[in-house]
């Protein structure tokens, strides 16, 4: 488990993270945010071989797992082949989880490098105009 807040991540940089995770295992990230109208965005990719990711919406940490909204479904990913790249726009407050799974893998540990970025929407007040 890596929790992040959104300052941490806009403090990232350019620079990869990576997670070690290891055969039937899985690491999440739990991204907490308190502003709605940020875009949070990841590439990723792993080696050796495929990972299986997920993006998942909790209120809060007090709420039940039956009651989070699955914002992306399990997938698998190719990102051992290409970069996988992905978005998803904060609607409410509160914590966003990017989940990789590597359950289904029963020997072979995986890394995954992955970089995170968060985008304040843009607000046109008018002031540059005459």
């Amino acid at each position: 488990k890596v929790p992040l807040t959104v300052e941490e991540i806009l403090n990232f940089g350019e620079s990869n993270r990576e997670l070690f995770i290891k055969s039937s295992t899985y690491s999440i990230i739990p991204i907490t945010v308190t502003e709605m109208g940020l875009t949070i965005s990841w590439i990723f990719s792993s080696d050796p071989k495929s990972i299986s990711f997920s993006v998942v919406y909790q209120e809060s940490e007090d709420t039940p797992l039956d009651q989070c909204k699955v914002l992306i479904p399990m997938t698998r990913c190719n990102s051992h082949k290409e970069t996988i790249r992905g978005q998803v726009k904060v609607r409410n407050p509160g914590i966003y989880t990017l989940i990789f799974d590597n359950t289904f893998s029963r020997f072979i540990s995986k890394r995954v490098f992955y970089h995170l970025t968060v985008e304040r929407p843009v607000i046109y007040d008018g002031s540059d105009f005459p």
